[in-house]
């Protein structure tokens, strides 16, 4: 943790900021190169030091987002939770992985988790889609939560090769636009490929 607060710190001093040095004092930069964070993982919200980091981070007068699939709870500082709810086929197959498919599969919904999240923070819900068959899953998912806002639900095609995201953006953007969702491409793929670090 120390080491991400350091490292944020280092980049926001003045003297490194060119269009900061002439006001001659110290402080958080209304023009500072760095002024969002984003928090993802893994899921972040499995450590206990995420609480302290985020404060730090609110400290230096930074906007945080924080990545989350929306199965733990902790009182973190937070400008956006984007809750990224696991759906069926998240689920590991048995034959991989017999272990994680039931622990998984008892823990991928936590409906108290989000509405939590949804009262205490600003919020997006992101849903990765990969068939026509999760819009159902989706919509039954929302059926769940009347008190979910349908213009903070965002979906995105799943997918790490352009021509299987333009594939199934061809159903899935009209269907965002017909049920008032946002749709989500995943442009650092169209970007830079699917490499690490993207």
């Amino acid at each position: 943790m120390e080491e991400v607060v350091e490292e944020v710190e280092r980049l926001q001093q003045w003297d490194r900021l060119p269009a900061c040095r002439d006001h001659g004092r110290q402080g958080a930069c209304s023009t500072s190169p760095i002024r969002h964070v984003v928090i993802t993982g893994g899921e972040p919200m499995l450590f206990a030091e995420l609480i302290p980091l985020t404060q730090r981070l609110r400290d230096a007068g930074l906007h945080i987002t924080i990545e989350t699939a929306g199965t733990l709870f902790l009182p973190v500082e937070c400008d956006l939770m984007s809750i990224s709810p696991k759906l069926a086929s998240s689920t590991p197959l048995a034959e991989r992985a017999a272990r994680w498919t039931a622990r998984h599969e008892s823990t991928r919904h936590r409906p108290d988790v989000i509405r939590q999240l949804i009262r205490d923070y600003e919020y997006q819900l992101k849903f990765v889609i990969d068939t026509r068959a999760e819009l159902a899953e989706v919509d039954d998912w929302l059926g769940e939560f009347s008190e979910a806002d349908r213009r903070r639900v965002l979906l995105m095609p799943q997918g790490t090769d352009q021509q299987t995201l333009v594939a199934i953006a061809q159903w899935l953007e009209p269907y965002c636009h017909e049920q008032g969702f946002v749709f989500c491409p995943r442009k650092h793929i169209e970007w830079y490929g699917a490499r690490r670090g993207t």
